[in-house]
């Protein structure tokens, strides 16, 4: 890693400074805060379907324990049209424009990327536990391999920052929209089937069953009484899905979105530095193309009764195109409008749920363990998609309600805090 000095010319391009010390270094950027407050409420409203019922529910209706209610089937639309992705995307657009605040206050204080490089192997070791221990759905480990490799990138200029980061996201989506693609039309079209391998022939065929039976033994799983089977199951089982997830996700997604993320906090994008009126307009136009190209895909999947491989191909792969450009005019949406509305109740909650990101997503994932599990009050695949959102309502009220209280008395959140003392490799003060 390179020292905290920077030689403008080692960029790309060589026209600007691409970080340098801040000297608010002490001050955060309450639309960023503001806007993540928001994206980790969203990201529990996506993810809660996996949380209480078979994880492929949450992709694939039928899935549910029982199949899926006529209520299951309006809320899978609509929440892909207005939910799914886009929070995510903002969460990692954020995490990559939190990786440039991070460095400007390290190099104000005469540190290096090593410092960022060290703080994200900590991270990666919240994801393992995360996963291993708590819930298989972590995107943590993920951050932490994708924004290490980012830390070679961060000299490049801002705008080869933007194109690539755009650019290698429309390249994965298209990949992704191949590889899913082409296992639809192989389930519609008997030539297509014809001219695949036998045992690729196989697989699609008995995919959706397998699907099910694997939905059925992970219900068995987490009702039953046993904390240890299941910590066992990801171990022996699920480890390679994590490492599928860095792999496929990583490279198709996550490492884009942090460029576009790193771009976007150097153009000024979430400190307000652009011009208002047109982010406003553009941010407008994104969600409403995301919005009107999206509905189509939903209501094609839906009305056709959710055939199991094209609800995967309209899920992971036409949903990610859409899903961007409403990330990006939402955020820019939020961003105009975090000034008036931090100065409000409601809106100085999201700022504390913000801050208090990290420990927010963990926490969730803590509190959510034994309501679900066995071990627990084993509900478990009891509550679908409505009854599950009635569980988000109360955790976004605990959210907005505990991170305003905890940050009047203490200057971080408590994994923020911890993070903090392992990076720096000291003990900082908590109390206020």
């Amino acid at each position: 890693m390179d020292s905290v000095q920077i030689d403008p010319e080692t960029e790309m391009g060589g026209a600007e400074q691409p970080l340098h010390p801040h000297d608010g270094a002490s001050e955060r950027i309450g639309s960023l805060d503001f806007v993540r407050g928001i994206a980790v409420l969203g990201i529990l409203f996506a993810n809660i379907t996996a949380f209480g019922q078979p994880f492929m529910g949450y992709f694939w209706p039928p899935a549910l324990t029982g199949g899926e209610t006529q209520a299951d089937s309006v809320i899978w639309v609509l929440q892909l049209i207005f939910v799914d992705y886009k929070f995510r995307l903002m969460f990692t657009v954020l995490f990559g424009a939190g990786i440039c605040l991070f460095l400007e206050r390290a190099y104000a204080k005469g540190a290096s990327r090593w410092l960022q490089a060290r703080r994200l192997f900590w991270l990666g070791l919240f994801g393992l536990t995360h996963y291993f221990l708590i819930w298989r759905g972590d995107i943590l480990t993920v951050y932490a391999i994708c924004g290490i490799v980012a830390l070679s990138m961060v000299n490049w200029t801002r705008a080869t920052q933007l194109k690539v980061g755009i650019l290698w996201y429309i390249v994965g989506s298209l990949l992704m929209m191949i590889m899913m693609g082409s296992s639809y039309l192989a389930s519609v079209s008997s030539q297509v089937m014809s001219r695949m391998p036998a045992e690729a022939q196989k697989q699609i065929a008995a995919a959706p069953a397998k699907t099910l039976e694997d939905a059925g033994q992970e219900l068995a799983l987490f009702s039953g009484d046993s904390y240890l089977a299941i910590v066992s199951d990801t171990v022996r089982n699920q480890a390679g899905q994590l490492v599928q997830e860095v792999i496929m996700v990583g490279a198709s997604e996550t490492l884009a979105l942090i460029l576009i993320g790193m771009a976007l906090y150097r153009f000024g994008f979430f400190e307000g530095r652009l011009d208002r009126v047109k982010m406003q307009r553009w941010g407008w136009a994104g969600v409403i193309a995301g919005i009107t190209l999206t509905a189509p895909m939903a209501l094609w999947a839906a009305q056709d009764g959710f055939p199991f491989f094209q609800t995967l191909f309209v899920f992971n792969g036409l949903l990610s195109l859409p899903a961007i450009l409403m990330s990006i005019g939402l955020m820019a949406l939020l961003v105009v409008w975090a000034p008036t509305a931090t100065q409000g109740w409601l809106g100085a909650r999201f700022v504390a749920a913000g801050r208090m990101a990290f420990s927010n997503y963990l926490g969730t994932s803590i509190l959510l363990m034994p309501i679900f599990h066995g071990w627990g009050l084993g509900l478990f695949g009891q509550f679908h998609r409505l009854g599950l959102f009635g569980v988000v309502a109360i955790m976004w009220a605990l959210m907005l309600l505990w991170s305003k209280l905890w940050l009047d008395h203490f200057r971080f959140g408590p994994l923020e805090w911890l993070w903090r003392c392992l990076t720096y490799w000291q003990i900082f003060p908590l109390r206020r």
